[in-house]
C-alpha cells in the first residue's frame, strides 16, 4: 500500500439531525461554517440551517471538509438498532462529515476519517481500555486487517443472499458486510462498533494503535478477513456455518482452551456440551473482571458463557410470526438439522400447524427466536408443558478471534502475537503501510 487509506463510515440513516460543529467545517464555494446545525429533507432536498438559522440546500448531498483537530458532534443517535442495548447517544467525531439523500426522503450520515483514527474508535467501542497493552495491540491488528480485507473484497464477493419467498422448503440467509453501497463499513455491530472519538482517557488505546500502526495478518500473501464476536463459548465455529459455503482455513474451528475439545458431531454431544461449563479462556467466573473485559454498553449481558431463554407457547409463536414474516399457525417442533463443531445450529426446521420451514444460517436463526437476537445459535431447546425453554452457549456467530477469551489471555500474560496465532492458525503478520 501507498500510505493510509481512508474509509468512510454509515453512521446512521434519518430524516432530521442536529449537531455540533467544534471547529471550522468548509462547503465548497460556501465557505466555514461552525457551532451548532440542524438538517433535514424536504421536497427532495437537504435543508442545512447553520447557528443563525439560515438555510442552504442541496439536491443531493453536502459534504463538510475539516481540518483534523475540528470535531463535530451528533445529538441522539440510534446505536444498537435491532439488539437488546438499542438506544440513542450523542457521539463526538473526527474527520468529514457527509449527508446523502436517499430514497423515501432520508439521508445517511457519513464520516470519512483516516483509516488510523477509526481504529482508536472501534477498539475503545468494542473493548474495554483498560485491558493489558498486549491485548489492544492484537485487537487493532485484527480490526485493521478486517477493514483492509474488506475494502479488497468489496467488488468481488457476494451481496445478501435472500431467497424469500422460500425455496424447497427452505430460508437461508446470511448477511454480507460488502452489502454496504454508499459507504465502506456500517457503524453498528453488523460491522465493526464505531462511536465516533472514545470516552475518557483512550491514551493506551492510542498507544496499541500507534506500535502496530499498518500492521495486518496474512495468509498466503493476502489481507486475512479477520472475523471476531464477543464470546465463542469454548469452541470457535467454521466460517461456513455463519457466511458462504466456503472454507477459509484461518477461520475453522478451534478450542478456546490450552488444551483440545472435540468437534461436536451429535445432537447428544451439543446437547452435553451446552449444558456443560468447562474450562476455557471465555468462562469468565469473576464478575468483576467481566466488568475490566466489556465496555458499559454490553455488561448488561450477564450471563455470556453458558444462557437460557424461556417463552410459553403463544409468545414463542408471536415472535416467530413478527421476525420471519412467516405464520407457522400452532407451534410443534423446532428441531436442529444441521451445527457446526460449535453446537452452533446452521439449519434448522421449525414445524407448526400452518406451515413448515428450514430457516438458516446462524444469524437468521438467531433473528427468528427473540424479539432481538438470542446470543448464539448454540442451544438446545427442552420443552416443559407450555414452556420452550432455549438452553446456550456463546455470544455471536463464534467465528474467529473470541474476544472475552483473548482478554483473558492477555490477562494471563499472552502477548498480541500469541493472541492472534491462536485464534487465526496460520497466519503471519506484516506491516503493509
Amino acid at each position: 500500500m501507498k500510505g493510509e487509506p481512508k474509509i468512510t463510515v454509515g453512521i446512521t440513516e434519518t430524516d432530521e439531525i442536529k449537531g455540533i460543529l467544534e471547529g471550522e467545517f468548509y462547503v465548497e464555494s460556501l465557505g466555514p461554517l461552525t457551532g451548532p446545525f440542524s438538517a433535514r429533507i424536504e421536497e427532495g432536498k437537504i435543508h442545512i440551517f447553520d447557528h443563525s438559522h439560515k438555510r442552504l440546500d442541496f439536491p443531493q448531498s453536502i459534504r463538510l471538509e475539516s481540518p483534523r483537530e475540528a470535531i463535530f458532534t451528533l445529538i441522539s443517535v440510534p446505536v444498537g438498532k435491532g439488539f437488546h442495548w438499542e438506544r440513542r447517544v450523542s457521539s463526538r467525531f473526527q474527520g468529514n462529515l457527509i449527508l446523502m439523500r436517499t430514497s423515501g426522503n432520508r439521508m445517511t450520515l457519513i464520516n470519512e476519517i483516516p483509516l488510523e483514527d477509526y481504529l482508536t474508535s472501534v477498539v475503545a467501542s468494542e473493548m474495554n481500555s483498560s485491558l493489558p497493552l498486549e491485548f489492544l495491540k492484537a485487537h487493532a491488528m485484527m480490526a485493521r486487517s478486517w477493514i483492509l480485507s474488506l475494502i479488497e473484497r468489496k467488488d468481488r464477493d457476494q451481496k445478501i443472499l435472500s431467497n424469500k419467498p422460500p425455496m424447497n422448503g427452505e430460508v437461508i440467509r446470511w448477511y454480507s458486510h460488502e452489502s454496504h453501497e454508499l459507504f465502506d463499513v456500517c457503524a453498528e455491530d453488523h460491522c465493526q462498533r464505531y462511536r465516533g472519538l472514545p470516552k475518557g482517557k483512550f491514551h493506551r488505546i492510542r498507544e496499541a494503535i500507534e506500535e502496530t500502526r499498518g500492521q495486518v495478518l496474512l495468509y498466503q500473501g493476502e489481507i486475512c478477513d479477520a472475523r471476531y464476536s464477543k464470546a465463542c463459548g469454548g469452541i470457535t465455529e467454521n466460517f461456513e456455518t455463519a457466511w458462504e459455503e466456503r472454507s477459509v482455513p484461518y477461520l475453522r474451528s478451534i478450542s478456546d482452551a490450552p488444551f483440545s475439545f472435540p468437534p461436536l458431531r451429535t445432537e447428544e454431544e451439543a446437547e452435553r456440551w451446552i449444558l456443560s461449563k468447562p474450562e476455557a479462556y471465555c468462562h469468565i467466573k469473576d464478575h468483576s473482571l467481566v466488568e475490566r473485559i466489556l465496555p458499559e454498553l454490553d455488561r448488561q449481558t450477564k450471563d455470556f458463557f453458558r444462557w437460557k431463554v424461556e417463552y410459553d407457547q403463544e409468545e414463542l409463536e408471536e415472535i416467530l410470526r413478527e421476525k420471519s414474516g412467516y405464520d407457522f399457525g400452532r407451534l410443534k417442533e423446532i428441531n436442529p438439522l444441521e451445527r457446526g463443531p460449535s453446537g452452533r445450529i446452521k439449519r434448522l426446521r421449525i414445524m407448526g400447524s400452518k406451515l413448515n420451514l428450514v430457516v438458516g444460517k446462524e444469524l437468521e436463526i438467531r433473528r427468528w427466536l427473540s424479539r432481538s437476537h438470542l446470543l448464539s445459535s448454540a442451544f438446545t431447546i427442552k420443552r416443559e408443558g407450555p414452556r420452550w425453554i432455549f438452553y446456550g452457549a456463546g455470544w455471536g456467530h463464534g467465528v474467529g478471534f473470541c474476544q472475552i477469551g483473548a482478554a483473558a489471555m492477555s490477562l494471563r500474560g499472552f502477548s498480541a502475537e500469541m493472541i492472534l496465532r491462536h485464534y487465526f492458525q496460520g497466519v503471519e503478520i506484516k506491516k503493509v503501510y
